[in-house]
């Protein structure tokens, strides 16, 4: 099945794709909206449009696993988007995706505004390949 997975962000939202076998994630864009009603009906179309059979939301908790004011909007927004489309909406802990996002960036020498344009899908990308290893995994057991 398809999965398309959220980074969700203040200004910009990394998008990221798996293929059938859910065995890759791929970066699939960044969208710039401020707009929480827009960027969730933009994401929804997305996931229309890429036939995905679920929708993983990144919940961004604190290092010591408490919730604060970025995971409440996490998951305000999934709670929006479940409204907007049919197939499930997980959430999925992503604590450490931006710096990681950050560090396979520093490997590739991606510097200034190309950087800028690319960590959030970079980042998405980090939670989906975590979450599909994951799922991978409870099949096995």
């Amino acid at each position: 099945m398809k999965i398309l997975a959220v980074d969700l962000g203040l200004a910009r939202t990394g998008l990221a794709v798996c293929d059938e076998n859910e065995l890759l994630a791929s970066p699939a864009g960044v969208i710039a909206e401020w707009d929480r009603e827009r960027l969730a009906r933009t994401i929804a179309e997305r996931a229309k449009a890429d036939a995905a059979g679920l929708i993983v939301v990144g919940l961004p908790r604190n290092m010591d696993g408490t919730e604060g004011e970025s995971a409440l909007r996490a998951r305000d927004f999934a709670a929006l988007l479940r409204e907007m489309v049919s197939v499930p909406v997980e959430m999925r802990d992503e604590r450490g995706t931006t710096i990681t996002a950050h560090g396979y960036l520093n490997k590739t020498n991606t510097r200034g505004k190309k950087r800028k344009a690319v960590v959030d899908a970079v980042a998405a990308t980090i939670i989906l390949q975590d979450f599909l290893d994951y799922r991978r995994n409870q099949r096995k057991t």
